[in-house]
């Protein structure tokens, strides 16, 4: 109740800092936050085309957390995502029947995102490296390598701004409008997540070590194998973004400049942040932000710039944002002073 009341009491302050924003430019702060509504929340359309907004960033966010939570800050999931999006593409270049195929292209996207993830546990286990720094260079890596292939390999022979199309075998089913079936996904491996970190040995193991790894260590808990677990279980569930949004959105490719994958990786770490590093709370973090992008283009047709929306987004974001931010760099200050080399 107290993690609810304060991201309740932030999103309070950050729309209130919004409307101040608006205001001081002659805006009409109240109707452009309706519009917003309405453009995400107004019909039913609107409310599909919100929640296939959010599916890929509640998976990108349990990247973040899951690391979170053994003490790390785990910042590849952009890399991690395109290459599951771009493994998951690949995998209709072979020709198998519907439902295994769909079944064939997740599975080989959860293995190359696990694989990306591994050399970012082997340097910081074997070498002691951090790993933000490896994630940032893994994640370029990943982009130049994505890049490549989508240009050079993969590209439509008729439409060169984009890949082949994903085959009809391979898509998730259509539910209504925007929406997929591919929700199964994002809310599957949120439910999994609680129920491992919170109920299952290793998970609780995995908690014990973010806490505290030196008394981990003294009461027997393997530090090593828990930061392994965390972050290969991060891999596979950022890759699956990437896969969700290729095979469950349209155009059902991968444009040639990357457009339709954006930033999925990075925005994953803010929803993580608004849901407390908790998967039942980055389901609803993730459903805001779906909202903020959805309902942007409504605030457009109120009259307010882009730059403004994007400076209210802001706003609102970090201001929810911030409290478990501040608690993760407490936690690794106490850490600092602590923790001994694994």
């Amino acid at each position: 109740m107290r993690a609810i009341l304060e991201s309740l009491l932030a999103l309070a302050l950050g729309v209130l800092v919004g409307a101040a924003v608006m205001a001081a430019w002659g805006r009409d702060p109240w109707g452009a936050y309706g519009a917003l509504l309405q453009g995400a929340l107004g019909n039913l359309r609107a409310l599909t085309s919100t929640l296939s907004r959010s599916l890929p960033l509640v998976l990108t966010a349990l990247t973040f957390a899951v690391a979170a939570r053994a003490g790390m800050f785990n910042i590849g999931a952009q890399g991690q995502m395109l290459v599951g999006a771009v493994v998951a593409l690949s995998t209709g270049l072979f020709t198998l029947p519907a439902g295994l195929h769909l079944g064939v292209a997740l599975a080989l996207a959860g293995l190359a995102g696990a694989l990306w993830a591994l050399p970012v546990a082997l340097l910081k286990l074997v070498r002691g490296v951090n790993e933000v720094i490896s994630t940032i260079m893994l994640n370029w890596v990943a982009h130049w390598l994505t890049l490549y292939l989508v240009v050079q390999k993969l590209s439509d022979r008729v439409v060169g701004q984009r890949t082949f199309l994903a085959p009809a075998s391979m898509r998730f089913p259509p539910l209504y409008g925007e929406l997929t079936w591919s929700w199964t996904v994002s809310v599957g491996v949120a439910l999994f997540l609680f129920w491992f970190l919170w109920y299952h040995r290793q998970g609780y193991e995995v908690r014990a070590v973010g806490l505290n790894p030196k008394a981990a260590r003294a009461a027997g808990i393997s530090v090593p194998r828990a930061m392994l677990v965390a972050l290969l279980l991060g891999g596979i569930s950022a890759a699956w973004a990437g896969a969700i949004q290729v095979l469950g959105r349209f155009p059902y490719a991968i444009t040639s400049d990357l457009a339709n994958l954006g930033n999925l990786g990075f925005d994953g770490i803010a929803v993580a942040l608004i849901g407390r590093n908790h998967p039942l709370g980055i389901l609803g973090g993730a459903f805001f932000f779906g909202v903020l992008a959805t309902g942007a283009a409504r605030m457009g047709l109120r009259g307010i710039p882009l730059e403004m929306i994007q400076i209210v987004q802001g706003v609102i974001v970090v201001a929810m944002a911030a409290p478990e931010a501040l608690r993760l760099l407490r936690r690794v200050r106490r850490r600092t002073t602590a923790e001994v080399p694994v």
